[in-house]
């Protein structure tokens, strides 16, 4: 076992000694030990212990076998981890979207006369989704969509509220999947693309609805009941694409060679944090929920997600009643919302090769779309609405931005968790309570819930900016610091450090 270093404080500089290594022994050791300590940029003890990260077992496994990562190996390793990856993060965020919003269309399609849903019971097919997104996790949930099918309103309300605990589970994996398998740099742009996915289930889920409805005298069942089975099918066989495709971490990963898996390792070492770390961390939990940038964070999604709760179950309606097109035209109208979702969020997100700063193009980015809010919230005519109701679905750029930063600017993977469990419960609050702004009294126009997408768009947009300006200045400060020498402990960078406590850790802006 290695002994401890002896800490040290030299005009500020805070130096290692002895030079120090982690042992197979160490890892394999069930006991926690201390193996050295440094100063934090806080100025706070860090104690490395053997409660490490897993790639930090990988790494010493293999340490003889360490290999140097050049740039054309990188760009060929990252293609390989774009085709075997995205592609099925993709389809699931999709058709999981398409679950969501399956009321959307099925509200015009009669779902609401079958059902005899009077005053705001609409409203709460959508919230009580989230409700059940709360508190539990994600493996049938298209079983469970497809039941939703057979029953009257209380029982499709109890349906709804456990696909949405079914459902739970999916985008805080997928945030912890990305930054196990790209760098920092690379995140937000992976990030976009899966999560704008949700512009492919707007214009997939649209078109089956279109299909179903226009060919409905075909059918035994009312289409607003086709639309649950079908989307509810095609779900249940992406969840076994999904359990047989994507591995617990890369270096389970069936595509790659064991080269590749070390390689991997390589890569995502930039990013100081590994794979994860399946023990607890009390320090990391508190770290966490006393961060201010974590309340930010929940902020954010609660104000962002408010809007996107409403529009999401009540877009349909909108273009239906308020907008005076016809049922089968509402969902081909519905058509141009995904596709500016899916082009607008992948080309910003793109466009950070060119302009470095996510936050900076974010923030721009949603200050469009709360301009796009007050035109769908106070355009004079109809066509100035939809064009706001069009330029909205940029929204998911800001949301995008914040969860990258889940991924690549929290570092430790308990405060990880923790802190992605926080923004999620901001995301699902806001999603059940926009619902909620669309009351039955103000229809067909509903300008209380349009006045509130703006009040919340800008307060969204103050915590962006706030979120920006607190990665800005720590960053700055630590540069200022006397930098601390890490190199004399060996793979350091996975060591299951946080944030605040790792001094080489730079947030991504």
């Amino acid at each position: 076992m290695s002994e401890k270093a002896d800490l040290k404080h030299g005009n500020n500089s805070p130096q290692l000694e002895p030079v120090l290594s982690f042992t197979k022994e160490d890892l394999e050791d069930k006991q926690l030990h201390v193996l050295t300590s440094f100063v934090s940029p806080g100025g706070k003890e860090v104690q490395i212990t053997n409660n490490v990260d897993q790639a930090m077992k990988y790494a010493m496994e293999h340490e003889d076998e360490r290999i140097t990562i050049d740039p054309e190996t990188d760009r060929r390793l990252l293609r390989k981890i774009d085709m075997f990856m995205l592609p099925v993060m993709c389809l699931l965020y999709c058709f999981q979207f398409m679950d969501k919003t399956s009321t959307s269309y099925s509200s015009i399609l009669g779902l609401r006369q079958s059902l005899h849903m009077k005053g705001d019971m609409y409203s709460w097919t959508t919230t009580c989704f989230y409700l059940g997104y709360l508190v539990f996790e994600f493996p049938a949930s298209g079983m469970i969509l497809a039941l939703c099918a057979v029953p009257q309103y209380p029982g499709f309300i109890a349906l709804r509220t456990i696909l949405g605990m079914l459902e739970s589970a999916v985008t805080p994996a997928f945030a912890i999947i990305t930054s196990q398998w790209y760098k920092k740099d690379e995140q937000f742009l992976r990030t976009a693309c899966w999560f704008a996915s949700n512009g492919i289930g707007t214009i997939v889920g649209s078109a089956i609805a279109y299909g179903l409805y226009i060919n409905g005298e075909n059918y035994s069942l009312p289409a607003w009941k086709l639309v649950f089975v079908v989307t509810g099918c095609i779900t249940i066989f992406m969840g076994f694409v999904v359990l047989l495709h994507i591995p617990d971490n890369p270096t389970g990963a069936w595509f790659l060679t064991k080269e590749e898996k070390l390689l991997v390792v390589e890569r995502i070492r930039s990013n100081q944090q590994g794979f994860g770390n399946p023990r607890f961390k009390k320090s990391q939990f508190i770290e966490a929920i006393t961060d201010h940038r974590t309340w930010l964070f929940f902020l954010f999604a609660l104000s962002s997600d408010i809007p996107n709760g409403g529009i999401s179950s009540f877009g349909s309606i909108l273009l239906n009643e308020d907008f005076k097109f016809s049922t089968a035209n509402s969902m081909l109208m519905s058509m141009p919302a995904g596709a500016v979702e899916i082009a607008g969020c992948v080309f910003f997100a793109y466009m950070t090769r060119f302009i470095k700063s996510r936050m900076t193009m974010s923030i721009f980015v949603t200050s469009i779309v709360v301009m796009a809010q007050c035109l769908l919230a106070f355009a004079p005519t109809n066509q100035g609405q939809l064009a706001g109701y069009y330029l909205y679905s940029l929204g998911p750029i800001g949301f995008i931005c914040v969860l990258s930063q889940v991924s690549s600017s929290v570092a430790g993977h308990t405060k990880k968790v923790t802190v992605n469990a926080i923004f999620l419960i901001g995301y699902c609050v806001g999603n059940l309570i926009g619902p909620q702004t669309f009351i039955s009294t103000q229809a067909p126009k509903y300008q209380g819930a349009k006045v509130a997408i703006v009040v919340c768009g800008v307060f969204s947009l103050l915590c962006l900016i706030a979120i920006y300006v607190s990665y800005y200045v720590d960053n700055k400060k630590r540069d200022s610091m006397p930098p601390v020498d890490m190199s004399h402990v060996e793979n350091y960078e996975f060591a299951d450090l946080t944030d605040k406590e790792n001094p080489n850790f730079r947030y991504a802006l």
